[in-house]
């Protein structure tokens, strides 16, 4: 436990440095960190726990970049978004919104090829009602991930705000979140005492972070900012899709595998317990199959089961979907012998 505390100190320092530099983004790079250390459902204490103290030594070292007509717009419309996040991750596994998260992250990869003029066509303030809108979204996904960073960081970087401005904005429009979060999060007895140990590690990197970072920020331009900050990212998103996608495989047991029968491709995803078969014939085209339970037969056919159950060992049912079509397939054996009907 010492060595793995002391490499994500290290981590987080790097990972809070990068995060200023790029106005965001250090949770969601240490998240992939902390689900090798911890329970998914764990890492939203820790990283509250640090993130609080980040947002707090930013609001001291940038105070006077605040610009408080986003603070006003966003946190009132957060508030209650993270009071539903934090509450639903008792019954929403997190994994699943980090991968989505993943997702959108590698999405601005466009961004990383506009040049300068482009850039700056791009950025303009944005209505109330974004701010709100987006003030929201932050709340609810912070709720259940412990993380906001480079998620919303492209709305930062097309308000036109200057790098300062947007470090000390976000924190301040996120410590109120993280310090909500963080009592929520206790209430619920999401935390543990390892989780505690390694919030209080990121929290001493952030704050060692806040007060040396700003000693970097003068060397770089805007533009040279926003293109870190979009590279960062992507790069987070490709980590983070890479490390959520392996969870989900391997406390879903998902399989994919391909078979061919004659004229016919069948590819099998299975996921938990259920199977979903992908077909592909040169004269049918794609048919996607599920596997399904007879209560899930429309009546007529349910009539039809009834009739030929007694008349076969076992029969095995699947709903078929074909582009603007669907249908049934029954699979009767009888003596180790296949005799399949279709509906």
């Amino acid at each position: 436990m010492v060595i793995n505390i002391f490499l994500l100190f290290i981590g987080a320092i790097l990972a809070f440095w990068i995060s200023a530099i790029c106005g965001g983004g250090a949770s969601l790079i240490l998240i992939p960190i902390l689900n090798l250390i911890i329970p998914t459902s764990l890492v939203p204490f820790s990283l509250t726990v640090g993130t609080l103290t980040s947002s707090a030594s930013r609001i001291v070292a940038f105070r006077k970049s605040v610009h408080w007509k986003i603070f006003f717009w966003f946190v009132p419309f957060s508030i209650p978004a993270v009071l539903l996040g934090a509450y639903l991750i008792k019954y929403i596994n997190p994994i699943y919104l980090q991968l989505i998260v993943a997702v959108l992250l590698v999405s601005n990869v466009p961004q990383l090829f506009l040049n300068k003029k482009e850039q700056d066509k791009e950025e303009k303030p944005s209505p109330k009602y974004v701010l709100a809108i987006i003030g929201f979204l932050a709340g609810f996904v912070s709720g259940i991930t412990g993380a906001i960073g480079l998620l919303f960081n492209r709305f930062y970087l097309k308000y036109g705000l200057t790098k300062e401005e947007i470090i000390a904005t976000r924190a301040a429009n996120e410590i109120i979140l993280h310090l909500i979060k963080l009592i929520i999060y206790i209430i619920l007895g999401l935390y543990s005492k390892n989780a505690l140990l390694l919030g209080i590690t990121i929290a001493v990197a952030s704050v060692v972070s806040a007060y040396t970072v700003k000693y970097i920020l003068p060397f770089m331009s805007d533009f040279l900012f926003r293109k870190i900050g979009y590279g960062a990212m992507v790069i987070s998103g490709v980590v983070l899709l890479i490390s959520s996608s392996e969870k989900i495989i391997n406390q879903d047991k998902v399989q994919l595998y391909t078979v061919a029968k004659g004229d016919k491709n069948e590819t099998t995803l299975k996921w938990r317990n259920s199977d979903l078969v992908l077909e592909y014939a040169l004269d049918d085209g794609l048919e996607i199959e599920r596997p399904i339970n007879p209560s899930e037969l429309p009546k007529n056919l349910a009539q039809k089961y009834n009739q030929l159950l007694p008349k076969y060992d076992d029969i095995h049912l699947e709903k078929v979907f074909k582009i603007g079509e669907e249908g049934y397939e029954f699979y009767c054996i009888k003596d180790k012998k296949l005799t399949k009907f279709e509906f």
